[in-house]
């Protein structure tokens, strides 16, 4: 059979999978085959054989190449032999420590090393400590684990940080030049109270043209975006440094910037009553939410107030009240703002573009790092004003580019794949709503299942397949749509401070204001046809040619930043996760009632109502039946009982077990009347089960010291049979996983 190459996914059970070059199916690597590999580790395999599904088996032909970067893990001391059990189960073995190599790090703290020598069929890897992190419960080691478990760039270069000393504390004369002055423009920022940088800046007022009753009715719409390319400029320290992150990654309490914090807080930051750059979309809105017209253009603005969304919903909800009266000059463009938000969100529905209610939540950290709580993020009129804003200038960027016929990147999102499109179909079958959707389903079909299902009491499992269903949004060079907002074109602009995508969007409508085209090969400019102010149903430029390499380069950018946003939120959520189990350890053994929030063959996932938590109730816990999984209907039911778990079933539970560091919280299910069965045996009932849950941890706990006497007797007995043979590689302790 044919070689592939590809990128080894481990898995923390100790088998594995190839990601192929090619994106075809994955190909699966037993654990025997993993046991020479490591998680991320290039490798060119074999096919050999298909299981009854169909899926492909390969065995490990050769290493292309080894992750060089730092793997992170906790020293351990066991038998003598010093280790380090990585933090990311899917390297699947521990890494061996010589030990001259420990770097004075002691028994439990988290460590970087890297590799000395690699795993073979027949031995474990070895390597040396490079850095000694602290404490695991030190405050914040949960992100500086993360930071490096997921090589998210967290330290600028020397370069970088020295070009943004440089660069000046307040504008300059120069830097006003052949730009608009909206100094005088009573623009405002409008963001969540722990906002730190401020991207976009909105202002609106009414406008008619005409006269008499037939005058016509609109608005005009103003978003400013802090004007980020006039600072970082292809080629130089700060751009690379930018590139490389491509994103900012955001924690609880801490961020890690795209841009030094001079120009991520400071010169690009829109901050109240600073003169600041910015790149504006002007636009005109009907009064039935059609954006009419638009330009872009540089300029200078100054703005009014810095509102957050809590106070601006107060202003909306009553024009009299304390907040309104603070801000009274302001309170009438606020008031327009809301009148042109109402229209474009009423032109969304007649788009059909797809709106859920979903709830997000916070967590709220004490001064340790440490969750004191975790609490819902309400989203208010004023959230939904700026979403409305920023998507109107959005779809004007991708707009004015693609009339122009430039390359650049667009934030495309498509339609459900055939698989998740039939999948879909047979659900919505099963329950028999008597709706479904095509074989070519539009954003509108979707959109009417949700209105029509949201006043059901299963309304949260079906809004959740209908988002499941849709494929993952990315930057691309090749426009497709976007499917959940129903459009035919739309990019990011309005977010340069946080997002690369928007900056290069930046920059390529700054070249064809100067009649000129931007290239991404060194951010070279060079003559086109000049521009024009764009006007719905106005003439379109002539194509012009664009050069293979040129859309080579923009589509890997594309990839480089699609896959750089997906790392974010995966450390965002592995920090998440960490936090919510060591807040979980201190409620072992506490009752919660909560929803079935996924089901899968293996068990159902519950989340706890007061503690927005979501756990594990893994199968062998549903009770002594056998429970069949109906994927159509997404629910597991018993057989003999006929008891049913699926999406939306409230059910209650008992927190039994957390694993720190499989970021794991398992459940057990509470059923009616345990309590008594305990009560009637003498025992202490579910509800106050704390104690009775250290009995047995302290029992597990002397059965492991008795177990590990015992494994060091048969250590040394190895050890004197290694010895005897002469050693080598071969001869060195294996963990038992």
């Amino acid at each position: 059979m044919s070689e592939i190459e590809g990128t080894v996914l481990g898995h923390r059970d100790g088998h594995g999978f190839v990601r192929r070059d090619d994106n075809e199916p994955d190909i699966y690597l037993s654990p025997q085959e993993m046991r020479a590999v490591l998680h991320r580790d290039r490798v060119r395999v074999r096919v050999v054989r298909y299981d009854r599904k169909g899926r492909p088996e390969g065995r490990v032909l050769e290493i292309v190449e080894r992750r060089k970067t730092p793997i992170i893990g906790r020293l351990l001391h066991e038998n003598g032999i010093w280790l380090v059990a990585p933090e990311d189960r899917r390297y699947g073995q521990d890494i061996l420590i010589p030990k001259n190599a420990t770097a004075n790090a002691t028994v439990g703290q988290v460590v970087a090393l890297e590799l000395t020598e690699t795993p073979s069929m027949y031995s474990q890897p070895v390597g040396r400590i490079t850095e000694v992190l602290g404490e695991i419960d030190d405050p914040g080691m949960e992100i500086e684990i993360a930071v490096r478990k997921y090589e998210v760039p967290h330290r600028f270069s020397a370069e970088t940080l020295a070009q943004a000393a440089a660069l000046p504390d307040r504008l300059r004369a120069a830097d006003k030049r052949h730009r608009i002055d909206l100094t005088d423009v009573p623009l405002v920022t409008i963001d969540g109270e722990d906002a730190r940088d401020f991207d976009d800046a909105v202002y609106c007022e009414p406008l008619k043209r005409g006269r008499g009753k037939s005058a016509f009715d609109g608005w005009r719409l103003i978003v400013a975006i802090a004007d980020v390319s006039h600072y970082v400029k292809p080629g130089e320290p700060l751009d690379e440094d930018a590139y490389e992150r491509a994103t900012s990654v955001y924690f609880p309490r801490r961020v890690i910037p795209m841009l030094p914090e001079k120009l991520s807080n400071g010169l690009c930051s829109l901050n109240p009553d600073e003169e600041r750059l910015c790149m504006v979309c002007d636009m005109l809105v009907s009064a039935q939410g059609e954006i009419e017209a638009y330009q872009f253009y540089p300029a200078v603005m100054r703005s009014q107030a810095r509102f957050t969304y809590t106070e601006v919903a107060a202003i909306l909800g009553n024009t009299r009240g304390a907040e309104a009266q603070r801000r009274k000059d302001l309170v009438p463009h606020l008031l327009h703002l809301h009148e042109a938000y109402r229209a474009l969100l009423k032109h969304r529905g007649t788009r059909g573009a797809v709106d859920f209610e979903t709830t997000e939540t916070q967590i709220v950290c004490d001064d340790n790092g440490r969750i004191e709580k975790i609490v819902p993020r309400v989203r208010n009129e004023a959230h939904r004003l700026i979403e409305e804003s920023m998507l109107a200038a959005n779809v004007c960027a991708a707009d004015f580019i693609q009339r122009h016929k430039h390359p650049a990147l667009y934030r495309v999102h498509e339609g459900p794949t055939p698989e998740k499109r039939v999948t879909l179909q047979n659900y919505l079958r099963a329950l028999g709503l008597g709706l479904s959707i095509g074989d070519d389903p539009t954003p509108g079909e979707l959109q009417a299942i949700a209105q029509a299902t949201k006043d059901r009491v299963d309304a949260v499992q079906i809004h959740q397949m209908l988002l499941r269903s849709m494929q993952q949004a990315i930057y691309t060079a090749t426009n497709s749509g976007h499917f959940g907002l129903a459009y035919e074109a739309y990019t990011h602009f309005t977010s340069p401070i946080r997002r690369y995508p928007d900056l290069l969007v930046h920059r390529v409508i700054k070249a064809l204001l100067h009649a000129k085209r931007y290239h991404l090969a060194g951010g070279v400019m060079e003559d086109a046809a000049p521009a024009k102010p764009a006007r719905k149903g106005g003439k379109a430029l002539p194509k012009v040619p664009v050069d293979s390499h040129e859309a080579e380069l923009w589509e890997a950018a594309g990839a480089h930043c699609s896959a750089n946003e997906r790392r974010a939120d995966e450390a965002s959520r592995d920090v998440e996760a960490w936090l919510k189990c060591r807040f979980m350890r201190d409620h072992l053994g506490e009752e919660y009632s909560g929803t079935v929030s996924a089901v899968t063959s293996f068990g159902v996932f519950v989340t706890l109502d007061d503690l927005y938590v979501e756990g594990l109730v893994h199968i062998t816990e549903l009770g002594g039946e056998y429970f069949r999984f109906d994927e159509a209907r997404q629910e597991l039911r018993g057989e003999r009982t006929g008891v049913r778990y699926s999406v939306g079933s409230r059910v209650r539970v008992q927190v039994s077990r957390v694993d720190l560091d499989g970021r794991k919280i398992d459940f057990r299910m509470v059923r009616e009347g345990d309590t008594d069965q305990l009560l009637s045996r003498g025992r202490r009932p579910v509800t106050s089960a704390a104690q009775a849950l250290k009995e047995v941890q302290a029992k597990d706990r002397k059965a492991k010291a008795a177990r590990a006497k015992v494994a060091a007797g048969r250590a040394v007995t190895a050890g004197k049979a290694v010895r005897e043979r002469g050693g080598g590689k071969s001869g060195r302790v294996r963990k038992t996983p």
